[in-house]
């Protein structure tokens, strides 16, 4: 009975020790509870970027390719007769024009090949000129019956055929002097000379090695080329007119502007590509033969095609897409179908309107319909002048940063 009382007395005193413990327990999960309930209320975090405007632009289309600089004409100068070479009167290197004097071969031997050629022209035409007359003699007396028909055939055949050595002669003397003014060797096209390969006192044979090459460089050409699938574009837009191409020797650099003015008859079956050519004046001599530059070719300019910068422009599993800043300031998202980029521009062909304003940047700490914040300068300055003064977020966002800006000082 006893030990029965002092069990229900023990149990009460543990039942007294616990409650306390108990009751602290749910105060302490009813305090966090609390707390969670106040953060789940606090306001959603603004979210700052730099936006910009949908516009309106004429964007041309172009095609780009990697092309090649090919001298305009190309020629290798070499020696039309044999002999040794006695002068070279240009550097390596110069600017030459058409006809201007580059080598001379020794002419000495030339000209005494001319001189024979010549005393045995002088020689034989004399003898013509004596059969001539003679023929004629015999002419007279075999009218007369002095000479036989047959001894006048004789003198006549023989002054013919002298007339005949006379022009042989004159082939010889004029190709000897042919020869002779081979000696001279002479700029076929105006250009620039490259390495001199055979040096004076050197004796060459007649087409036998190139003496220096001569590349025309102004103008020049451009060659490149360009996928099958452009090529329907290319004939209908070349079709219409000249197009223009650009190279461009260096990123930054400033285009070089030229015309196509060469479109391959048939397709490279190895490659699948076409081989077009553009024409640039090149006065300058900027384009230089086997340099490699980036080509532009415009097929069109393609008029109010609807753009937005290129940042702007997010991908996701669905596909293409951008954020739009409502006027509430809230982030819309927005699937988009991208046409293609020029510059610094995405050309958009649904999804967005020109005016709206589109995030460039900070997309990846703002999801739809959050609140977002305009930080970039030039876009509050342009709201504040097309709105009188700005939006009242505007001005609360100029007032916070004076305050900053003074608290920092």
């Amino acid at each position: 009975m006893r030990n029965a009382e002092w069990g229900m007395r023990n149990q009460q005193g543990k039942t007294i020790k616990i409650l306390p413990v108990v009751v602290l327990s749910v105060l302490v999960v009813m305090s966090a509870l609390s707390a969670c309930s106040k953060a789940k209320q606090a306001p959603p975090r603004v979210a700052p970027v730099l936006v910009e405007t949908a516009d309106r632009k004429n964007v041309p289309l172009q095609l780009k390719a990697i092309g090649n600089v090919e001298a305009y004409n190309t020629v290798a100068v070499k020696s039309q007769v044999s002999g040794e070479i006695s002068e070279v009167f240009f550097r390596e290197g110069q600017d030459v024009r058409v006809g201007t004097l580059l080598f001379r071969i020794d002419p000495r031997p030339f000209e005494s090949v001319l001189r024979q050629a010549e005393s045995a022209l002088a020689r034989d035409r004399a003898q013509a000129r004596n059969a001539a007359e003679e023929s004629k003699r015999y002419e007279q007396l075999s009218q007369k019956g002095f000479v036989s028909r047959q001894e006048y055939d004789r003198a006549r055949t023989n002054a013919d055929a002298l007339n005949a050595v006379v022009q042989v002669d004159e082939a010889a003397v004029e190709n000897a002097r042919l020869q002779l003014e081979y000696t001279a060797i002479m700029s076929p096209i105006t250009g620039r000379t490259g390495a001199i390969t055979v040096q004076k006192g050197n004796v060459v044979k007649a087409n036998d090695i190139s003496l220096v090459t001569i590349n025309q460089v102004a103008p020049v050409y451009v060659t490149f080329s360009m996928p099958e699938q452009d090529l329907a574009a290319i004939r209908k837009y070349k079709s219409t007119g000249e197009l223009h191409v650009e190279a461009v020797l260096s990123p930054g650099a400033k285009p070089i502007s030229g015309t196509l003015t060469f479109l391959d008859n048939k397709v490279n079956t190895a490659t699948g590509t076409i081989l077009l050519k553009a024409t640039f004046p090149n006065q300058d001599h900027a384009l230089w033969p086997g340099q490699f530059v980036d080509v532009v070719l415009t097929l069109t300019t393609e008029k109010d095609r609807v753009v937005v910068p290129s940042p702007a422009i997010q991908t996701g599993q669905q596909g293409q897409f951008l954020f739009v800043v409502k006027e509430d300031m809230t982030a819309e998202m927005r699937p988009v179908t991208v046409v293609r980029t020029f510059d610094r521009w995405a050309v958009i062909d649904k999804g967005v309107q020109p005016g709206e304003t589109v995030v460039t940047d900070g997309q990846i700490r703002i999801a739809p319909g959050a609140k977002v914040e305009i930080k970039n300068a030039e876009q509050e300055t342009e709201k504040g002048k097309g709105n009188h003064g700005g939006t009242e977020t505007q001005r609360k966002t100029k007032e916070n940063e004076r305050t900053q800006a003074v608290t920092g000082k």
